[in-house]
Formats: structure tokens, sequence, C-alpha cells
């Protein structure tokens, strides 16, 4: 029997045309081309275009809001520790997926629907990054503001599809984590990071 794709299949080619060449592209013959498979085989796993493109919008809201959320509410004994639990998703793309959500911000300028998904989604992400400061200690609007300050920070760097390297990121962070708290990030904690991702410093001035 010939090989009809998988659901992941189609979803992943979907993804790939919605980021090179916006929404209009993603069809169902062109995605069928891609995948070298039947256009039929499209309809063993989506009754039409309009529930591949709903698929797409529910794994960039569990990939990218569960997943921050998520995060926040990771286990930290501080709240140096819990925003270097968020810096993870920056990081992570299991975590959450930055050319997805460029992806999907780019389509919510020609949907309104779409742009109702994105203003729902910020709303809750910045909730939960609230409630993350609250929870170690921060006064509601102080919380809010921080909460906000990070969220539109990473937020800037992904719809103007900013490119850095590890290296650069990570000598940063100390400082981001200074503003965004107010409180400097011991070398423990920062060691702890800079070794989930992979990164040795270069030297000892830039550890922390």
């Amino acid at each position: 029997m010939k090989w009809r794709g998988s659901r992941d299949a189609w979803l992943n080619a979907a993804f790939e045309l919605l980021l090179e060449s916006g929404v209009g592209s993603v069809r169902i013959l062109a995605l069928a081309k891609r995948l070298n498979v039947a256009r039929t085989s499209f309809y063993w796993f989506f009754k039409d275009r309009e529930a591949l493109l709903n698929a797409l919008i529910e794994r960039w809201r569990e990939k990218n809001t569960r997943g921050l959320i998520r995060q926040t509410e990771a286990y930290a004994e501080g709240i140096v520790e819990a925003i270097l639990n968020v810096f993870d998703c920056w990081l992570d793309p299991d975590l959450f997926d930055s050319q997805l959500e460029f992806a999907i911000r780019s389509w919510a300028l020609q949907s309104d629907e779409v742009a109702r998904e994105i203003d729902a989604a910020d709303e809750e992400r910045i909730e939960a990054l609230t409630g993350m400061f609250v929870r170690h200690g921060y006064e509601s609007l102080a919380a809010n503001v921080r909460g906000r300050t990070i969220y539109l920070t990473q937020i800037g760097y992904i719809s103007m599809n900013t490119q850095e390297t590890l290296e650069v990121r990570m000598r940063r962070m100390p400082a981001y984590v200074e503003i965004f708290t107010g409180q400097t990030p011991p070398h423990n904690e920062l060691r702890r990071f800079h070794a989930r991702h992979g990164y040795v410093p270069t030297d000892d001035t830039h550890a922390g």
C-alpha cells in the first residue's frame, strides 16, 4: 500500500509552507507534492483545509502557550531560578517554537480570527508570568509590569526575526535577569542554566 503520510507529516509540511510563503500557500495539492503522496491521502487525516489550519493553531497553542505556562509553573526556589526556567523557552524549541510563533503572528496580519487567538494567547501568557512574580513576593502591579516586560521583549525578538548566537545571548542573560527581577543571578544558578543548554562560558568574566 502506498504511503499516505501521517497527521504529523501533513502538519509539519503545512508549517513549512506557512513559514516560507504565508497561509495562502498552505494548499492540499502543494502539501501532497511536498510529501510525495496522493492528494486524496489528506482526507485520511483531515476533513478539509480548514481542519488542517485549525490543527496548526492547536499545535501552536499546545507548544507555545501551554509550554510557556508550564515553565512559569516549574519548581523554583526563588525568582531568579523561575526566570531562568522561562528563559529555557527562548533557547529550546521543544519548549517554545519561535519559528512557529513568527509564522502564526504573520498569519494573524491577514486573519481577524487568528489575531483574536494571538490576543487571547498574549493575555494568558502575561497572566502566567505575572502570577510567577506574585508567587515570589512581588506586589501585583510590579509583577504585571515585570511579566509584561519579559514577554514583550521576547515577542519583539521574534517579530523582528532577531538572530543571535548562543554565545551572545548567554552573555546577555545575567543582565536581563537583573533588569527583570532586580536581583543579581548567583553563579551556581547560571551554571545550571548554562549546562542545560550545553553552553560553556569562554571566560569567567561573563560566567555570571
